[in-house]
This record gives C-alpha cells, sequence and structure tokens, in this order.
C-alpha cells in the first residue's frame, strides 16, 4: 500500500468526470487500498479516486463509527429525502469549510471490492460523505454548492 497525492485546489483533473469501472481487476483493488490509507493519513471521511489523480468512479469512506473503512464501485444516489445544511470540508481544498444543503437520507447503489452490487442507506454524516464524494465523481466542488463560507 502508498500514500498517494491528494490533488489540490485549482487541479483541472479535480473538475473532470470520472469513468465508469468495468472490470474489477488487481489495480483497482490496489487503489482502493492505497486511496483508504491515504484517506486515515489525511484524517478524511471519504476520497474519490480523482482527488488521486484517477478518473474512475472509485470512493472509499469511513465515518469512524466501527464498520471500518469501506469501498464503493460506481456509486449512484437513488434515493434521497430530507435537507440538512451543515459544515463541510475537503482534502482537495484544504482551509477552507462552508455551510452545504445536503439531504439529510440517501440510499446509494454500487459495487463492493468483490464486484457484489451494494444498496447502503446513510443518514447525516454518511449521507453527507455519499453525496460529497460521488459529487467529486461528477467533477463537482464543495464550493460550487456552499451556502457560506466560513473562516478557519
Amino acid at each position: 500500500m502508498a500514500i498517494r497525492n491528494i490533488r489540490k485546489d485549482e487541479d483541472p483533473i479535480l473538475r473532470k468526470t470520472s469513468r465508469k469501472v468495468d472490470k474489477i481487476d488487481e489495480k483497482i483493488k490496489i487503489l482502493i487500498q492505497d486511496m483508504t490509507e491515504t484517506m486515515h493519513e489525511a484524517d478524511g471521511v471519504g476520497l474519490a479516486a480523482v482527488q488521486v489523480g484517477i478518473l474512475k468512479r472509485v470512493i472509499v469512506y469511513d465515518i469512524y463509527d466501527d464498520t471500518g473503512a469501506k469501498a464503493l464501485i460506481n456509486p449512484e444516489i437513488i434515493e434521497s429525502s430530507g435537507e440538512v445544511a451543515d459544515a463541510e470540508g475537503c482534502l482537495s481544498l484544504p482551509n477552507r469549510n462552508g455551510q452545504v444543503l445536503r439531504p439529510k437520507k440517501v440510499t446509494v447503489k454500487g459495487l463492493d471490492v468483490n464486484g457484489n452490487e451494494v444498496v447502503i442507506t446513510g443518514e447525516d454524516l454518511l449521507a453527507r460523505v455519499f453525496c460529497h464524494e460521488i459529487d467529486h465523481l461528477n467533477g463537482i466542488l464543495f464550493i460550487d454548492k456552499v451556502l457560506e463560507e466560513e473562516e478557519e
């Protein structure tokens, strides 16, 4: 495993749309391991492959709730409900925070590292992480949705 460089600020790759993963091979599994290690090293709760320069639809997340880090391949939001504004930041935009309106609850569908389809419902922080990371896969940054930027 390796710590990868997190792309920052105005890196143009952060605005690109990631491509669907067609085959879960050893390269994808190594990417997921590296992304997880990179996310933990940076004290993050989520990381999208584009943030380490790979335009693949892969995210990792860990909300530190004793269930451990997980990965989703080709994730998509299939249902959402409620609304809540809360503070958000991003490993790619250090020292920037702001209030972002997100769904309170989302259900996502994707593949796990073994290629099995999974459907996960997340509320509050987990819902926010799913929305934030899936936005990354579509070239959207949280600052595009910020209601009010906060001083660091």
